[in-house]
């Protein structure tokens, strides 16, 4: 199927005129699309989102795995890197002794005597640390040993936090990949309706930008969070091990951080919510003004335009600096409470050395543990912003793969085998809203080979046809059927593929003038059959005169080429596809008077054994159309050929007459004032 996506087609009566698609669309140019700034739903999100991960769950355990020893060497290494500080410390007051008593005195006899001069204190410290030899001096040979452990830990610590963070990006990435595709295939699925009611710029901010920061907080807070909480619990270990005393000491900090987290995260929620909001409707207002860059220049629109940027760029600005203002409070909150708690660890660990209960390398060890401790903590509150920016855009995704789809193809679909074409509206009724119908029980057949022509006024129904024929809307009573079969009991794929639209919107891609001209065949169209067909659209005598003829680059709008070109150019693409029912809405609109008469020409003999449904409002284009039927407020009101609709001087009669009789007479009047 040859399909021209046109932005505007004919509204019902008692709807707003913007439209979008085939149909039509809530509100006026800058109608939004955007999701309500309701309460997010964290909880469910997270959830939801680790069921998308799902598929990726062996790669979920491997980074735990790696994680776990990535952790597991870092928090083994500060309880060794004690050692060291013990052979230095041992090191130097066995030296200090050396001077104090005499040769050969044990560290038994030392703290004795310390004890006897009155010295208790000193003893007792010293009886804390049993390796220490009155005179002898720092054992560097032990010393080394110990380093180039720590050494050794510190890098398979690295080495594992590599793999980690490696498989988690191809994890995420993996993700990430199937969400665009799911995005995508609902996009096929969604109904007409549902992109009739979006900007365009808000599904794009969904599926580009969205999505995008889903990726970027899941790639800087997965691997985070799963290292954090190991850390917190291996240090935790590690900590009780050397003093549960300064263990419990440095959890006190613990439910203040819970408290301040939590307040602060709810407080930014929302903010994060209106961000991504505003961020969709820029883009949406963007989009629009750059498609529409012409008209906004030609109708002096810039300073509107201009405002209504400034307005949601204001609103982005402060719904951005809100959330990071808030959020942003979390890191100095963090930072505060973890140096509250070195400081009460610094000094109960003192204490605690100068009683003796512990070695100087214990307590320095603990404070490298209550470091580390605090640290993972600081880092998953600050993680909170990202967090909270990535749910709401992850939420904003599911809102669109939530949304409601189209009504499926039959799971046992009929087939028609070689399409006639005739096709018959039996009864069908339909409105785009339940409380203002627009077609009640229509009746109308188009045999093989006919062209009916639809005409009336804006507003009518006639491109309506079209949308329930195409089943871009399903219809709300009766059946439209083709060769006898109904089209709800065809899959869409197999209804559309013979049916061919040249739309009065163009719609070009970026690529080469053949590519886009060979968009619509799903068939191998040889050389000869390609150039016929641009010859008998008169798209090749212009694309000769081009420096690279049929391989000449055009842009996603064709801006190279003159808006008669284009049509041109859609014109022959529908010659390409060569369906079995053509659908001409006004397909010659944006042609001068002599291209129009050498395409009408062209049309004729494409039209020949064809079904083709021809919607028109300037009149000469259908003349010669089997049967012309005339709408007015979604009812057919006359049905007939050119000339008994004129002799019947029904609403056919009044059209006409005010496209052809009336300038005659405005004519007629100006050279009776002239005389």
């Amino acid at each position: 199927m040859s399909t021209e996506q046109k932005s505007t087609s004919e509204p019902a009566p008692v709807r707003p005129p913007q439209r979008r698609g085939f149909g039509p669309g809530p509100g006026g140019p800058m109608g939004m699309g955007m999701p309500g700034e309701k309460a997010m739903n964290f909880k469910g999100s997270l959830r939801r989102f680790a069921g998308t991960m799902r598929p990726e769950r062996g790669k979920v355990v491997a980074l735990l795995l790696f994680g776990a020893a990535s952790v597991a060497l870092s928090v083994v290494g500060p309880r060794i890197l004690g050692h060291a500080t013990n052979i230095i410390f041992e090191g130097f007051v066995g030296k200090v002794l050396g001077t104090q008593v005499p040769p050969g005195t044990t560290t038994a006899q030392a703290v004795d005597a310390l004890r006897q001069s009155g010295q208790g204190r000193l003893a007792d410290m010293l009886a804390a640390t049993p390796n220490v030899v009155p005179g002898q001096g720092i054992d560097f040979d032990r010393l080394g040993q110990v380093l180039l452990w720590v050494l050794a830990i510190y890098v398979g610590a690295f080495l594992f936090g590599w793999l980690q963070s490696y498989i988690m990006t191809i994890a995420v990435q993996n993700t990430m990949r199937r969400l665009r595709d799911e995005v995508e295939a609902k996009l096929h699925r969604v109904p007409l309706s549902y992109v009739d009611k979006q900007q365009k710029g808000e599904i794009l901010s969904r599926v580009t930008n969205d999505i995008d920061n889903v990726a970027q907080t899941t790639t800087q807070t997965l691997a985070q969070l799963i290292t954090s909480v190991l850390t917190v619990v291996g240090v935790l270990a590690m900590m009780f091990s050397i003093s549960w005393v300064l263990a419990l000491v440095a959890l006190v900090t613990v439910p203040l951080s819970v408290v301040v987290t939590t307040q602060i995260a709810k407080r930014s929620q929302p903010q994060f919510i209106a961000q991504w909001a505003s961020t969709g409707r820029l883009n949406a207002h963007v989009e629009e003004m750059f498609t529409g860059h012409s008209l906004v220049k030609v109708y002096g629109q810039e300073h509107a335009s201009a405002e209504k940027f400034a307005d949601e760029n204001d609103a982005l600005f402060k719904a951005s600096r809100n959330a990071q203002a808030i959020s942003g409070t979390i890191m100095p909150s963090m930072g505060f409470l973890a140096n509250l708690n070195y400081v009460v660890v610094a000094v109960v660990g003192g204490l605690r050395v100068a009683s003796g209960a512990l070695s100087l390398g214990d307590v320095q060890a603990f404070i490298q543990y209550s470091r580390q401790f605090t640290q993972p903590l600081t880092q998953v509150a600050s993680m909170m912003n990202l967090l909270q920016s990535g749910v709401a855009s992850a939420e904003r995704v599911y809102e669109l793969l939530d949304a409601p789809e189209q009504v499926p193809d039959p799971s046992t679909p009929k087939r028609v085998d070689a399409v006639r074409g005739r096709v018959a509206f039996e009864d069908v009724s339909f409105s785009y809203d339940p409380a203002a119908p627009l077609i009640e029980h229509l009746d109308l057949v188009a045999e093989p080979g006919q062209t009916i022509a639809i005409v009336g006024p804006t507003g009518a129904g006639k491109t309506t046809l079209v949308n329930l024929l195409m089943r871009f809307y399903e219809v709300n009573g009766g059946r439209i059927t083709l060769d006898g079969v109904d089209t709800r009991e065809l899959t869409r794929d197999a209804l559309r593929s013979s049916i061919g639209m040249v739309l009065q919107d163009t719609w070009l891609f970026k690529g080469t003038i053949e590519e886009n001209l060979r968009y619509g065949t799903t068939r191998d169209v040889g050389e000869a059959e390609f150039i016929a067909a641009t010859r008998a659209t008169y798209v090749d005598p212009f694309v000769r005169t081009l420096p690279d003829g049929y391989a000449t680059l055009l842009d996603d709008e064709g801006s190279s080429l003159s808006v008669g070109e284009k049509q041109l150019l859609t014109i022959a693409r529908a010659f390409l596809a060569d369906p079995e029912i053509l659908v001409l809405d006004e397909a010659t609109s944006s042609v001068d008077t002599r291209t129009e008469v050498l395409v009408q020409q062209a049309m004729n003999a494409l039209r020949s054994g064809r079904t083709s449904f021809v919607i028109a409002h300037r009149l000469s284009t259908i003349r010669d159309a089997h049967v012309i039927v005339v709408m007015e407020h979604g009812q057919i009101v006359e049905t007939g050929n050119h000339e008994s609709l004129l002799a019947a001087g029904g609403a056919y009669a009044r059209l006409y007459q005010s496209q052809f009789a009336a300038p005659a007479v405005d004519d007629e009047e100006v050279a009776v004032r002239r005389s």
